[in-house]
């Protein structure tokens, strides 16, 4: 009997020790293998990221968007997921600013125009909007591989916004179109032309002898339908994926700005990401921003063919220098403080 009882004894010190030493039980060594190889219940959770696109998937922005998520969870071997919202459900270029820049915490990466800063205090990327200030594609991308434009991306975190740029991509050349025929910069005296309430677009409406009307994104179509407004700009890709041809068949090339755009995302959402994330999400943004140069210009041929066997009247410009003098003030106005940045951007044609 007391040697049974000092078998006991000895067998629950054994029991013991090999729990101090770290020797697990069948169950749960196979458990942190598991656990080790990433395959287990408690593998480093997977980082979600909610991204905003206010156009349809199938537009060059769309597009760049999509590419940037793929390059993104492939890059992270889908340890970051980009969950894209498209055509607009999560609101206007400006009410997903407003999110962002608010903290709100429900939008933390959105492709946005880069005019659209510069309403949030974005004084370098106002400079991007002025028209006329590239003179071709090449220019803008001159520009856009330029360690100036590094500069540019960080302004709005340097100056405390609360987001970040990541990279630069364009959409083409951005055009007018409208209601009634139109057949020249004269057309446009006494217009209502619809803006997003940026300044430089005001300015240049003005410029051309228009009335600047402030209308949502989401809305321009009824708009446009009803005649609240006589006519708007976009791009070439977005004006057709937005079916604006249905209710404004006019259009005119005059190519007043390049429609640059940039990929921003939030201070908090930047911050929650290791330094290796983070690194994998400017490596992403490259490779977008590369893919989205080789697709623009083609894309944008496409639509413009298809927009005239489908009956739209595209007027062409071939002299740019009345619509250059028109809006000669708005540019000298909009420059101050930043003449010599301005010219850097100039020289770069």
């Amino acid at each position: 009997m007391r040697k049974k009882v000092l078998a006991v004894i000895m067998a629950a010190i054994m029991t013991v020790s090999m729990a101090a030493c770290g020797v697990a039980a069948p169950e749960k060594a196979s458990a942190a293998k598991n656990d080790a190889s990433g395959g287990g219940a408690n593998s480093a959770a997977t980082v979600k990221l909610v991204m905003a696109e206010v156009n349809p998937l199938d537009t060059i922005v769309g597009m760049t968007d999509q590419k940037f998520k793929e390059e993104v969870e492939k890059r992270s071997n889908g340890s970051i997921v980009i969950d894209l919202q498209a055509g607009g459900v999560l609101g206007s270029e400006n009410d997903v600013l407003d999110t962002m820049l608010g903290e709100g915490g429900t939008i933390d990466i959105s492709r946005i125009s880069a005019f659209a800063l510069t309403s949030y205090g974005g004084k370098k990327s106002m400079l991007l909007s002025l028209p006329y200030t590239f003179v071709s594609r090449d220019h803008f991308w001159n520009f856009a591989t330029s360690d100036l434009a590094s500069e540019f991306l960080r302004e709005p975190s340097e100056n405390g916004s609360g987001v970040r740029g990541l990279f630069y991509g364009e959409e083409g050349f951005r055009h007018f179109f409208t209601v009634n025929e139109i057949s020249g910069i004269d057309s446009f005296k006494g217009m209502k032309l619809r803006v997003s309430n940026d300044p430089i677009m005001n300015g240049l409406v003005q410029g051309l002898g228009a009335s600047p009307t402030v209308v949502s994104f989401g809305e321009l179509y009824s708009a446009l339908q009803t005649k609240v407004v006589d006519g708007a700009e976009q791009p070439i890709a977005n004006y057709k994926s937005n079916a604006f041809p249905e209710v404004a068949p006019y259009m005119i090339l005059d190519g007043h700005t390049l429609g640059a755009i940039q990929v921003i995302i939030t201070d908090a959402a930047w911050n929650k990401l290791s330094e290796e994330q983070q690194k994998i999400l400017i490596e992403a943004g490259k490779a977008a921003s590369e893919y989205n140069r080789s697709i623009s210009e083609e894309k944008e041929k496409e639509v413009l063919d298809q927009l005239k066997k489908d009956g739209v009247h595209v007027i062409e410009v071939t002299d740019k220098t009345p619509w250059q003098n028109a809006v000669k003030s708005v540019i000298d106005e909009n420059i101050k403080g930043q003449e010599k940045l301005y010219q850097q951007i100039l020289d770069m044609k």
